[in-house]
């Protein structure tokens, strides 16, 4: 039997928010995010309104009836958020370039894959699946410096760093997607 992508545009999604809430478990209560239950359950909560967010898209890779792994994207808004790690995406890269290459963007919110789904190129295909129909190509997301093998990876499918935090620096870091008109723009680290 092969992988299914499914992509969802709205409310349908929430019939999958059980299914979508064991994969985020799976994914992030375990290093390097240690994030606990109750996160999950903030995610799981967060559900209802995200599908109404304007240029909700989510995808789902389904095999066997089994969630494997999942994607879910909206459309920046202005004026650009300040709650969660927004503050710290506009920070490192400026009010101007917050506003020209992040809002009106795919912004990528979660990207979750089960522990023995991983290294089978399915993180990737969602990846694609999710901004394929991005406005103009532009897609972003936001990772921590925590995982280097995120970092890593969204670097391997062809995504630009956009802000680079100090050496040993704590924090996010925003990646342009591979299609973004502004990649070339970014800033190299020293």
């Amino acid at each position: 039997m092969s992988i299914v992508i499914r992509v969802f545009k709205g409310a349908e999604l929430l019939a999958h928010a059980a299914e979508l809430r064991s994969v985020y478990v799976d994914a992030f209560c375990a290093p390097p995010w240690n994030e606990d239950e109750e996160k999950a359950t903030e995610f799981e909560d967060r559900l209802p309104a995200n599908v109404r967010r304007p240029g909700f898209t989510a995808v789902t890779a389904v095999e066997r009836g089994e969630i494997l792994g999942f994607a879910t994207a909206w459309t920046t808004l202005a004026p650009f958020p300040t709650d969660r790690c927004y503050a710290q995406a506009a920070a490192g890269l400026g009010a101007d370039h917050t506003a020209d290459w992040l809002v009106g963007a795919r912004e990528i919110d979660e990207l979750a894959v089960r522990a023995d789904a991983r290294g089978t190129g399915l993180a990737g295909d969602l990846l694609e699946a999710v901004t394929e129909d991005a406005p103009e190509g532009r897609s972003w997301l936001l990772t921590s410096v925590r995982s280097p093998r995120a970092m890593s990876f969204y670097r391997h499918q062809g995504w630009t760093q956009a802000t680079h935090p100090s050496p040993g620096g704590k924090g996010i870091v925003v990646f342009l997607g591979p299609r973004h008109p502004a990649r070339s723009l970014a800033p190299q680290p020293l």
